[in-house]
């Protein structure tokens, strides 16, 4: 029997960089694409689970002091500087660019997070995904580049049973980088019933040809293969959701 591929025909639903909320707050300089903090937008309250991708950009010697959380799975991915993490449940570390830290929050848990250099910004994408319950018991996982596929186009970051090294997350969700040079191309099927978003954090892409650039996010909901093709070196996340 021959298999086919359907193309999901209808374009993304695209939001733009500029049109994310802004938060100065001297030492943070932070994009919101969903509401958070004093940006409330009715109209942008997440997509599926994802409920926040925060923009963080954090001066030198500055960052988030001890605060709680409780009942949301919240990662980090450096993108630029470095990001000293710390939590109640006893992890200390300083992550670099390209690697990852998911930190699930459960019942309740807390953490800080620190620029450690005295003189470069700290720039870094922050994600909270809803868990698939609520009152989990807290937990903390990470994921770094290994050696051999650390320039694959499309890597595994994030799933929910944590295959092929990824970070285990408490939800039918997963998280992707896309790595590409310009003119390069990946794929991927979405299956029915699930949701696609796609975040560029640099470069840009054609997302099912629509056009993307760096601090934009696109997702569809229409099933079939997706393709994203680099028009600038591009570094992105994307999100498979149920």
């Amino acid at each position: 029997m021959k298999t086919t591929t359907t193309t999901a025909s209808s374009s993304p639903l695209v939001r733009r960089a500029a049109e994310r909320g802004h938060a100065d707050h001297g030492w943070l300089d932070s994009r919101h694409t969903f509401s958070f903090g004093d940006y409330y937008d009715p109209a942008q309250l997440g997509f599926r689970s994802l409920r926040v991708i925060n923009d963080d950009r954090v001066a030198a010697g500055q960052g988030f002091g001890t605060h709680p959380h409780r009942d949301m799975e919240i990662f980090s991915y450096v993108l630029e500087g470095a990001l000293a993490h710390r939590d109640s449940l006893g992890n200390a570390r300083t992550l670099r660019p390209g690697q990852v830290q998911l930190m699930s929050a459960g019942r309740g848990v807390t953490h800080s997070e620190f620029n450690p250099s005295a003189s470069e910004t700290a720039h870094f994408l922050q994600i909270w995904i809803q868990p698939r319950e609520r009152g989990l018991v807290p937990s903390y996982t990470e994921w770094h580049p290994a050696a051999g596929p650390a320039d694959a186009r499309k890597i595994l970051l994030i799933s929910p049973d944590g295959r092929d090294g990824s970070a285990v997350i408490h939800q039918d969700a997963d998280v992707y980088r896309l790595r590409l040079k310009a003119g390069e191309s990946v794929t991927h099927e979405l299956r029915p019933g699930r949701g696609a978003w796609l975040q560029v954090a640099a470069g840009g892409a054609v997302f099912n040809g629509t056009e993307l650039a760096a601090g934009d996010g696109a997702s569809t909901e229409t099933p079939g293969q997706l393709t994203f093709t680099a028009t600038r070196p591009l570094e992105a996340l994307f999100f498979d959701l149920k």
